[in-house]
């Protein structure tokens, strides 16, 4: 995996795979950002998904794009952009629809985000 504070990007179905495969078996709460290139509010809203990835180093951050992995945008019924699920264990907990920073950030903090100190 990446290291902590850090978002992984994933490219193709195999990385995807395996990524999230080695993030299901740490525990951790995983969030994904579903995103798109030509998105606004997903360009808006990156700078501040990476720093809560600084922030919240239990936590295991991941970015797809779905135009790129479309197979894994259908598995989690995505059909706005951005939109972040929270996962735990592979069982989606909870998730946020939309650039909104302090959705996220709530989200967080209810299933289990710790801010890491400084």
């Amino acid at each position: 995996m990446a290291g902590e504070g850090e978002v992984i990007a994933c490219h193709t179905l195999d990385v995807w795979n395996e990524k999230v495969k080695d993030a299901n078996e740490s525990k951790k709460l995983i969030v994904i950002d579903f995103t798109a290139s030509w998105c606004p509010p997903c360009r808006f809203i990156a700078p501040v998904f990476a720093d809560m990835a600084k922030k919240f180093t239990n936590v295991v951050f991941f970015k797809i794009d779905v135009d790129e992995l479309q197979s894994v945008a259908q598995e989690f019924k995505v059909e706005a952009m951005p939109t972040f699920v929270f996962m735990k264990e592979g069982e989606i907990v909870d998730r946020v629809v939309g650039a909104a920073k302090d959705d996220i950030h709530e989200k967080l903090m209810k299933h289990g985000g710790l801010i890491a100190s400084a």
